[in-house]
């Protein structure tokens, strides 16, 4: 079974910062793509930024330039630096894995979220 554990949300000014992780762990051959994704009240959940195997990220156009994500392959572990924050951040923010088990099988696994509150 693959779990995923978030650390890293809270509170921050508008313009301050945060660094959320993920880790993840359980019976993984390989990882696909890691990512985070957000859902504000109201909203549908979106995406905020991925990052593939082969290192590519993609970033939502809101977050691009202040957002950056990266990964730790030998921890399985990736990281979002959010710079700049804005109000309009707030959100509760899923991590996501898609991988590959030993089965060869893909699934995708969430993480169970962490809030972010940039206030004004």
């Amino acid at each position: 079974q693959v779990q995923l554990v978030e650390s890293g949300g809270g509170g921050a000014q508008a313009g301050g910062s945060l660094r959320l992780s993920c880790a993840a762990s359980g019976s993984i051959f390989s990882i696909n793509a890691m990512g985070w994704y957000r859902q504000a009240p109201g909203n549908q959940r979106e995406l905020v930024a991925t990052i593939i195997s082969g290192g590519d990220t993609n970033y939502a156009d809101s977050v691009k330039g202040r957002f950056t994500i990266w990964r730790d392959s030998a921890k399985n572990t990736v990281y979002l630096q959010m710079n700049s924050l804005k109000p309009e951040d707030t959100a509760v923010y899923y991590c996501n894995l898609k991988y590959r088990a030993s089965n060869r099988y893909q699934y995708a696994v969430w993480g169970q979220g962490t809030q972010v509150t940039v206030s004004s």
